[in-house]
């Protein structure tokens, strides 16, 4: 399985902190899952007095919830909030559910947000990719990497438990949110994914 780490220097541990990449970068884009880490990321960014501009991807993965978390968030902070539409459906790479869709799932999200967001004027992306994530089991880094993404939480050498016990202090509703991935990693492996694939696990996180 080629899911090595690559050492892209956004996602290096122990970088710099928050006060200094907040400092450095007055102006940035924040991918918005709707997750504890990216929420706490946007009002981390928004209380260092940055300028943040808030992107989220829409595919049949992702339950309409995080989506609905993502424009709460955005509206108690003041951010506007991007939503780019994508079938997912569309992309073989994806699809085939080999060991690489993690890789090509995440690129394809980025390459939107990142398109995006240079079309509004904003040349840095920031992602909630902190210090508890594991390299060897997460293909996304690679993406992540390759499309010069900045994932500050991780570089601030910030755990998921330190960014849950900072989101409580700041009294956000994510701070205990479960983490979810998202449907295809509930579906069963190397099997091609599609609609009804997809909707069969919808359906048990339903119940």
């Amino acid at each position: 399985m080629e899911n090595e780490y690559l050492g892209g220097e956004g996602q290096r541990l122990d970088a710099e902190s928050l006060k200094d990449f907040f400092a450095r970068t007055p102006r940035l884009a924040v991918a918005l899952s709707g997750g504890c880490d990216s929420a706490y990321l946007l009002a981390a960014a928004c209380l260092a007095g940055c300028e943040v501009a808030a992107y989220g991807v829409k595919t049949a993965f992702q339950p309409d919830g995080e989506l609905d978390d993502s424009y709460q968030l955005a509206k108690a902070y003041g951010v506007p909030f991007s939503v780019i539409e994508k079938d997912v459906f569309a992309y073989d790479d994806i699809c085939k559910n080999t060991e690489r869709r993690c890789y090509f799932c995440k690129r394809m999200i980025f390459e939107a947000i990142i398109e995006a967001a240079h079309a509004d004027g904003i040349f840095v992306v920031a992602d909630g990719t902190n210090k508890t994530d594991d390299p060897d089991n997460r293909p996304g880094f690679r993406a992540l990497a390759e499309l010069g993404v900045v994932s500050p939480l991780r570089r601030a050498n910030l755990s998921k438990d330190d960014i849950r016990q900072a989101s409580r202090a700041l009294g956000l509703f994510t701070a205990d949110k479960p983490s979810f991935s998202c449907y295809a990693v509930h579906a069963p492996a190397h099997q091609a994914l599609d609609l009804a694939a997809i909707e069969a696990v919808r359906v048990q996180f339903e119940r």
